[in-house]
């Protein structure tokens, strides 16, 4: 079995298929008190070391208890809001900074096997690296090519891991020499689309901000939908949103974005249409993986959060056309999406927002498990 040490641990997303494999995380890094206590919920034999790793005292906490306990693989999975096209993509943003204590911390700890992930932006990020500035691609390689093999291929997408997300990453993947393995990623699965990832999960209505009696009014069937949702899980609950963007969605197909639509698209007072991204108020595809979750995943706004829905009536005009699940997925849909166990053990006291933005900064469950049986198979 592997000994590993996880940093930048969010809540344990990366590792819920880690000790089923023979993959057991010992220790775990995470500043964020919440989100540690979250992961602590979950992963109750993992010692979660609480605190930034930017600081000396706990960098050295998590180097020292590494090297007692051997550990000889280490993933790390710094923020990429610094780098994401959907964050503000500011130069020399701090957090892109961060993967410099993790590759401190792999020189010190000098692990047989690493796995460093973060978003394609990466490969044409620049930090700042004393007087120096440098691709970050560029200032990992310095650093740790003397003692590691890297992966040839760094590009990979989730959903050729049997996960129903696009999902594009940038992952290396580092063998130390000495184990004379060349670790690269596995041969792709089928894709799996979202008609098929979601086939047995039950329709929901929203619940609208201005109140159920609206909801009612609105969407007839809503209790009885809410009831059906609570029979497969608790977390397939009804997302909460405003009637007008609900009702931009209701006359919204399949795949597509409300931008498109000559009557009931997205509008300020009087008609004035609001200018956003083509992927904004959009639609997911049936036919396809879902694209990439993000952090702000429970707003209809933001990039592609829309569930596909299923089509209710069509005269041929807009105002006929009428589709299902004018919402966002529910906590249990993207358990799926993102390929969580759909038991893993989300504490209830756990709040939908933070739910949702540890889920959409986390690396899909499925497609590490993959890649580490990639490694194990060579061991």
């Amino acid at each position: 079995m592997l000994k590993g040490l996880s940093l930048f641990a969010n809540v344990g997303i990366a590792e819920a298929y880690l000790e089923s494999i023979g993959v057991d995380i010992l220790i775990a890094n995470e500043i964020d008190v919440k989100r540690a206590k979250f992961y602590q919920h979950i992963y109750q034999k993992t010692n979660m070391i609480v605190g930034d790793i930017t600081d000396e005292n706990i960098r050295g906490k998590i180097i020292n208890e590494a090297k007692d306990k051997n550990v000889d693989f280490i993933i790390a999975t710094p923020p990429c809001q610094g780098m994401s096209i959907a964050g503000k993509m500011e130069d020399f943003d701090k957090r892109n900074q961060l993967v410099h204590y993790a590759i401190d911390v792999i020189k010190q700890v000098k692990p047989r096997f690493v796995l460093l992930e973060n978003v394609p932006r990466q490969l044409k990020t620049k930090i700042k690296v004393g007087d120096e500035i440098l691709l970050i691609p560029e200032y990992i390689k310095a650093e740790l090519s003397g003692e590691y093999n890297f992966n040839e291929e760094t590009l990979v997408k989730a959903m050729n891991y049997g996960v129903p997300q696009m999902r594009k990453r940038n992952i290396f993947l580092l063998s130390r020499k000495d184990t004379g393995i060349h670790w690269e990623f596995p041969e792709k699965k089928n894709i799996v689309t979202l008609s098929e990832a979601l086939k047995n999960v039950p329709s929901l209505d929203p619940i609208l901000r201005e109140g159920e009696e609206l909801t009612l009014e609105k969407f007839p069937d809503y209790l009885i939908k809410k009831k059906e949702g609570g029979k497969v899980s608790k977390w397939h609950f009804p997302p909460s949103h405003s009637w007008k963007m609900v009702e931009w969605m209701v006359h919204t197909p399949s795949g597509s974005t409300a931008f498109d639509n000559e009557i009931y698209y997205p509008q300020k007072a009087g008609g004035v249409r609001i200018k956003g991204h083509y992927n904004h108020y959009r639609r997911h595809n049936w036919n396809k993986p879902s694209r990439s979750i993000t952090q702000n995943n429970g707003v209809i706004s933001s990039l592609t959060c829309v569930h596909p829905g299923y089509l209710i009536s069509d005269d041929c005009t807009e105002e006929g056309r009428r589709y299902s699940d004018a919402r966002v997925f529910s906590i249990y849909e993207l358990m799926i999406i993102t390929s969580l166990p759909l038991d893993w053990d989300i504490p209830d006291w756990a709040g939908e927002t933070f739910i949702r933005k540890a889920i959409g900064e986390g690396i899909p469950s499925l497609l590490v498990k993959e890649i580490m049986l990639g490694l194990i198979k060579q061991l």
